[in-house]
């Protein structure tokens, strides 16, 4: 479970406060299925940062129940002149996991070959996110956060990715954050709006997509008339 109570983040831009999240109350039961749609720069990823606990909201407070993941597919938790191998066991002596078990998990799931015990800094881009998201769905969380980064990769990689995540979700609770439509739908039981600021949940996808188009709508309008 993840509680947002009164939560604020805002961010200098060009020496005035841009805020993003405005006194923000927003809760993710447990065991749920939640996307989370929002245009371009509306907050999703930001929304995402203080569920992790990777930034911390001006105001306010988050509130966290069991083992919250990381982004899955973030890349951030990663030393550049380490190995996979290398951060993978950092990373699991961190979480208390079996380092063993995990490492033999992921090098299985991203078959890099000898790139495994290179340093993550020489990987392509494609390379170092089948690392993240192997690395993410190797941990046993009880909230997955998600930023779209199930699509990453080729179809091959993209059906073991949507099998790991099946599987997880069996146990687990889900925040998605995405402006894709069909990733939300496939994902999901329910979603939200963030809009302005504010989230607002529906209890259909359905429900939050005419709610989500019309926030569309709105801004176009204001684009247009600037």
């Amino acid at each position: 479970m993840i509680r947002f109570e009164g939560v604020t983040k805002s961010y200098l831009v060009r020496g005035a406060r841009h805020v993003v999240l405005d006194d923000l109350s927003f809760c993710l039961p447990p065991r749920s299925r939640v996307g989370v749609l929002g245009a371009n720069g509306a907050g999703k990823t930001c929304l995402l940062r203080l569920a992790a606990g990777a930034e911390m909201p001006d105001r306010g407070r988050i509130v966290r129940e069991g083992r919250v993941s990381f982004p899955v597919g973030f890349t951030g938790t990663f030393h550049k002149r380490a190995s996979a191998r290398e951060n993978i066991a950092f990373l699991a002596h961190l979480y208390g996991m079996d380092v063993e078990e995990v490492t033999a998990w992921i090098e299985d799931f991203v078959e890099l070959g000898r790139y495994f015990d290179m340093p993550v800094g020489t990987y392509s881009s494609g390379m170092y996110q089948r690392v993240a998201i192997g690395t993410s769905f190797a941990f046993d969380f009880d909230v997955y956060l998600v930023d779209e980064a199930l699509e990453t990769g080729d179809a091959r990689f993209r059906r073991k990715c949507a099998a790991a995540f099946d599987e997880r979700m069996k146990v687990a609770s889900l925040l998605l954050v995405s402006h894709n439509v069909q990733t939300i739908r496939q994902h999901c039981e329910s979603a939200a709006v963030i809009h302005r600021g504010k989230v607002i949940g529906f209890p259909t996808i359905d429900e939050a997509l005419d709610h989500y188009e019309m926030t569309l709508r709105e801004l176009e309008l204001e684009h247009g008339h600037g």
